[in-house]
């Protein structure tokens, strides 16, 4: 063995110690990433921050206890059973505050049909507040147990976004674990089809999972400095074993090919190492330009895509680069070994007949490239056309997980007409001198605010210090200490006014009232010249979401076509190749995004994907990251093709025969991968976290299409077309540099 394999195997041995060493915090890495979503700059934040730090609020973050089976609270006997809910949450660590209709006496606690509700602040110091729900959660069970002897009907529920939030951890695990259970078997039985051996087809199933655990391990540290969204598991997932597999798939069938043309061993990892690793290196690039991308938007979930993206992807081709030659090399011509007997073994006639049919398809091409044009591009131009339909707004209709409390705590607070404890608008009002708590100026400004809040028909319900005074500034003295900070600044030119909206309003709605109260400003509500106006809450941080996502989509846009393009160019040194590779991912990123708008968004067919009807629109987070994973996945095959159809013509074919040739040796190789990846994707289109559905499926049909129609038709067409021009100015002369021996496979 000479001195570079030794060096190989020394590398990949000390790559190999560390992705293991890695595994054990890989373990339950859901646990370190968080559920809620974090806009940075928004003003959603901004009033999150005023509340933690000006008002020192027991409220930030609270959680409400949906309660049942008592008398009313407004009754003697259903006051005392409520009192005995509301000490225990008292003394329970981690409750920073609890309000209910025995402090507040307020008409909103009454809920319709004789129920009520609690509001709880939490504030954990040893973690995040998601940590303090199941304490609470034994808390509620223990209660319901003590009160069950007088009340058999009694029930305790939580909810809010806290609760929610963990409720969608625990469904996104189960999704995750139900799309492995689908995909794995799946996938070997797919590798085993284009394999025929089990030892082949474990390779790549190695690969992808062990660029899984080592994606999440990475992220699992990175979650205790950073936040990081919980969709890295699920994207880490799908896409570890999509890219995983495709790329070793690549690189073990290029050894085999070595293999069968007679090459030894090591020589034919050597062979199958420099043929498939450059190539590898330029796909993964484009996709790991589409990830970093997402980094530039400011919330946490797109840009936890977008570090699990460039983490998967560099640890997908880092492992096939290295760990899987190394393993090639051993295996030598073992890697048939266990062969299936109804797959014949391979050689290099059976590789050129295997190959007949897709060099005569790439004749067909050739021959009638504007021909194929038409016909391949008209259905995918008829799809993309769809695309003009998209909505991104919220979604409507109930597509939260249906089997979790949280969820059925919050179905129960819209049958008491009170699910507005939830979705409130939490504004802060700030006068420019008058103080609220000592000036009748400011009293009455924040009075008059209130009212015209309360007089919205959108408006369940407004509570602010005014109102739990009852217009009386005197009963400020009256208030609790708890009550005061929750409602007022610390400085008194600062008030909090809940805004509960009417269970009628829409999702939709309630972005569009929290965008119309910014739009009209503080001094026209108040009628106080250099008063300022700040909405936030649930509602407010989704219309922050989707305001970030319409200004940075185009930049995003910008910079993955822009980064592709030149990462082509360095990779080709041909401009003809590397605008026809932009075009084409252009147009199965629309083609795709059009099927979504039918089928999901519009509901033909949506039902067979477990959702009952269309959703309306999309959430506002898939378009941005499906665009940037589609171009990125769809630039896989082009550089595989690409690249095969260059070294044919670097080994003397022309264009007309190198066309043909190229797909005769792709073609297969791009079938299988694609079986696999819309396998991968699809088997994620059938879990219950609806915004991963739409990911699933947005990318299994975009892997579909650019896999059929475009790589094995419109491609070749437009390289038939091009002629030599594929090349110019430098492709033949420089590009990847493939000796004219490595194409002896």
């Amino acid at each position: 063995m000479n001195a570079m394999h030794v060096r190989r195997f020394w590398i990949s041995g000390i790559l190999l110690a560390a992705t293991i060493a890695l595994l054990p915090f890989s373990f339950h890495a859901e646990r370190h990433l968080e559920t809620a979503t974090r806009v940075e700059g928004s003003q959603a934040e901004t009033v999150r921050d005023e509340l933690a730090d000006r008002f020192r609020s027991p409220f930030v973050d609270r959680v409400v206890l949906v309660i049942q089976g008592l008398p009313p609270a407004d009754s003697e006997e259903g006051g005392q059973a409520l009192g005995t809910i509301v000490g225990a949450l008292k003394e329970q660590p981690g409750v920073s505050g609890v309000a209910s209709y025995l402090e507040l006496r307020d008409p909103i606690f009454l809920g319709r049909g004789g129920g009520t509700f609690v509001l709880v602040g939490l504030a954990s110091t040893d973690g995040p507040v998601e940590s303090l729900v199941p304490k609470l959660h034994e808390l509620a069970s223990s209660l319901e147990n003590q009160l069950r002897g007088h009340y058999p009907k009694v029930k305790l529920e939580l909810t809010g976004e806290i609760p929610l939030n963990f409720d969608i951890r625990k469904a996104s695990a189960d999704d995750v674990r139900r799309g492995e259970t689908l995909v794995i078997p799946a996938t070997l039985i797919l590798l085993l089809l284009a394999f025929g051996s089990p030892v082949a087809a474990l390779i790549p199933l190695a690969v992808g999972q062990l660029a899984i655990a080592t994606t999440l391990a990475i992220t699992a540290l990175l979650a205790q400095r950073w936040h990081l969204s919980i969709l890295v598991q699920n994207l880490a997932t799908m896409l570890g074993l999509g890219l995983g597999i495709d790329y070793a798939l690549l690189m073990v069938s290029r050894f085999r090919e070595a293999i069968s043309a007679g090459h030894r061993g090591p020589a034919a990892s050597v062979m199958a190492a420099r043929q498939a690793g450059r190539t590898l290196l330029i796909s993964a690039s484009t996709v790991a330009i589409g990830f970093l991308a997402l980094l530039t938007v400011p919330i946490s979930e797109i840009r936890s895509i977008g570090i699990a993206g460039v983490l998967v992807a560099g640890m997908s081709v880092l492992l096939t680069n290295t760990v899987v030659p190394s393993v090639l090399a051993l295996l030598g011509p073992r890697i048939d070994i266990f062969r299936l007997p109804f797959t014949p073994k391979l050689d290099a006639n059976r590789s050129g007949r295997t190959g007949n049919r897709w060099r005569k398809w790439g004749r067909v091409i050739v021959a009638h490239p504007w021909l194929a044009l038409f016909l391949a591009g008209t259905p995918l131009l008829l799809l993309a056309w769809q695309v003009r339909h998209l909505d991104t707004s919220l979604p409507r209709g109930d597509w939260l997980p249906q089997s979790a409390e949280s969820v059925h705590a919050l179905r129960t607070l819209e049958k008491m007409d009170r699910n507005g404890a939830v979705e409130s608008l939490r504004v802060i009002v700030e006068l420019p001198t008058d103080s609220i708590a000592q000036t009748d100026a400011g009293w009455d400004a924040l009075d008059r605010l209130t009212k015209r809040l309360a007089s919205d028909p959108r408006s369940e319900r407004v509570i602010s210090i005014t109102t739990i005074a009852e217009g009386n500034r005197s009963s400020l003295l009256n208030i609790s200490r708890e009550t005061r900070r929750t409602f007022l600044s610390s400085d008194g030119r600062a008030a909090l006014l809940e805004v509960l909206p009417a269970s009628s309003v829409s999702l939709r709605g309630q972005v569009n009232w929290v965008r119309e109260l910014r739009k009209t400003g503080a001094p026209a509500l108040t009628g106080v010249p250099g008063a300022t106006l700040l909405v936030g809450g649930i509602p407010a941080l989704n219309a922050d979401y989707e305001t970030i996502i319409r200004d940075r989509f185009p930049s995003v846009m910008a910079l993955v076509v822009g980064g592709t393009l030149l990462a082509l160019l360095c990779g080709f040194r041909s401009i003809i190749v590397a605008l026809k590779a932009i075009a084409l991912n252009l147009l199965s990123v629309a083609a795709s995004f059009g099927a979504l708008v039918f089928v999901l968004q519009n509901g033909h067919g949506s039902r067979l994907l477990g959702v009952p009807v269309g959703t309306g629109s999309v959430f506002p987070l898939v378009p941005i990251v499906a665009f940037a994973i589609v171009f990125g996945l769809s630039m896989d095959y082009e550089v595989f093709l690409v690249a095969r159809v260059l070294e044919a013509r670097k080994s003397g074919l022309s264009e007309m025969d190198a066309i043909p040739e190229g797909m005769a040796r792709t073609a297969g190789l791009i079938t299988s991968a694609a079986a696999i990846m819309i396998v991968v994707f699809a088997a994620f289109t059938f879990g219950d976290f609806l915004v991963v559905k739409m990911i699933g499926f947005t990318l299994a049909v975009a892997v579909l299409i650019d896999a059929t129609l475009v790589r094995i038709v419109i491609g070749p067409a437009l390289l038939r077309i091009a002629g030599d021009w594929n090349w110019w100015p430098g492709g033949l002369a420089k590009s990847l540099r493939v000796p004219v021996t490595a194409s002896r496979e």
